[in-house]
């Protein structure tokens, strides 16, 4: 048989818990009936100290090794981070430019004139966007095709760009695999020599 330490950590491919174990669900326990585990645990993961403490929580989140790797963080032990959603929005957006045809464009409404003229049958290629006069649709093409840097948003000038996105959450959690967490309630108390 398997000798286990009391507070030992296993993934088991199975979903229940065995018996002398407890899911790894940040459940509050007795200190009274547990005083063993409690006595390696104390209250990093939950718990008042004086009746009750918690179990570590692996529900949804990965672990993570104690201490610090170089040019990474100190994670301590019972401590929790991390999202599994950020909401995406232009100040948390890398800065950067784009470039864009100058707008030197025509509009081709069908029966409406426009005060600017072009030569020739604006191709598909060329469209800038959609528009409406006298009830009629129409298009805006462009007559210049060299590139050229937008200038920032501003909500007070028109034809400027306009925010994109909505601050919509953006899913960032890795692939993974639900596996269950167990922790050991009985078992061999473990020795610091």
């Amino acid at each position: 048989m398997i000798e286990v330490y009391i507070g030992e950590i296993r993934m088991v491919g199975f979903d229940f818990v065995p018996r002398g174990w407890a899911r790894c669900d940040g459940s509050l326990i007795a200190i009274s009936s547990n005083t063993a585990l409690f006595s390696l645990l104390g209250t990093r993961y939950g718990g008042d100290g004086v009746n009750s403490f918690g179990l570590p929580d692996y529900r949804s989140r990965s672990p993570v090794g104690i201490g610090h790797g170089p040019g990474l963080s100190v994670i301590t032990q019972g401590e929790k981070s991390g999202l599994e959603y950020v909401n995406m929005t232009t100040s948390n957006l890398p800065a950067h430019t784009h470039t864009a045809s100058q707008l030197k464009a025509a509009v081709a409404i069908p029966g409406v004139t426009s005060s600017t003229s072009v030569s020739g049958t604006p191709s598909v290629n060329s469209i800038l966007g959609p528009v409406t006069a006298s009830d009629r649709a129409g298009a805006i093409y462009s007559t210049d095709t060299s590139d050229v840097t937008l200038r920032p948003f501003d909500a007070h000038v028109t034809g400027q760009t306009d925010m994109s996105g909505g601050g919509q959450p953006l899913p960032i959690r890795n692939p993974f695999l639900g596996t269950n967490f167990i922790i050991a309630l009985e078992g061999i108390f473990p020795s610091r020599s």
